[in-house]
């Protein structure tokens, strides 16, 4: 089994701060018995060990803004892993054109699922147009099954639109981001803490808009995953 369920998951989230584990942490962590919340990085080295084909999340790691080094393991982790991986592109507070490029540059292929666009995890459009489009669970199933034919190592990153309702104006996105970067500046937050304050003070910033539009393209990441799976299975 991979994952928590019942008596343990109830303790894992009345907890009030939970370490982020990445890839990287996952010996330590488990040597030591320690509670982490997985980065997708983890998440895809588990799953692999679980023999598991299709990972949900909601936005993937990537390149920093103003950092072009700073750098999420989770690309690296996605070229050297084969499976289909769903999720609404990369978190807005990344650089976007810089983390697409890096994509590529790793040999992971992306696949818009209903778009041609490269989404912004709040946002749909975003300017970074896609070469490749699928219109159906069954059209990727049939690319991943290419990609193990071809034994390419990497991951097949499917990116789709979070849902329409919940979709943030571009500006209000960008305004709400800068806003946070220059409160990280302030409170001299770098490193690993940078994620996630910036996502607080993003949510904070859109008045909380930002946390329900998270929550509803997670749910959405998940539905796709399970057709997905499920159209491998066919």
């Amino acid at each position: 089994m991979i994952g928590l369920d019942g008596d343990d998951l109830e303790r894992f989230l009345a907890q009030s701060a939970i370490p982020k584990v990445s890839a990287r942490d996952l010996p330590w962590a488990t040597a030591s018995r320690s509670d982490g919340a997985t980065t997708v990085a983890a998440s895809l080295a588990l799953s692999t060990l679980a023999g598991l084909d299709v990972l949900a999340t909601g936005g993937i790691g990537g390149v920093h803004r103003g950092a072009p080094f700073d750098e999420s393991a989770d690309l690296l982790d996605l070229s050297r892993s084969s499976m289909v991986v769903v999720c609404a592109g990369a978190k807005a507070i990344l650089d976007l054109r810089a983390t697409l490029e890096r994509l590529e540059t790793l040999g992971v292929a992306v696949v818009g699922y209903r778009t041609r666009e490269f989404p912004g995890f709040y946002t749909a459009r975003t300017g970074l147009v896609l070469d490749a489009v699928a219109e159906s669970p069954r059209e990727i199933a049939a690319a991943f099954r290419a990609a193990r034919a071809l034994r390419r190592p990497g991951a097949l990153l499917v990116v789709q639109a979070p849902p329409p309702e919940t979709v943030l104006d571009a500006a209000t996105v960008r305004e709400a981001v800068e806003t946070a970067l220059r409160a990280a500046r302030r409170s001299s937050v770098t490193g690993a803490a940078i994620t996630p304050f910036l996502l607080a003070a993003v949510d904070e910033a859109t008045g909380g808009r930002a946390r329900a539009a998270n929550l509803a393209l997670l749910e959405a990441n998940a539905g796709l995953a399970a057709e997905i799976a499920a159209a491998l299975l066919v």
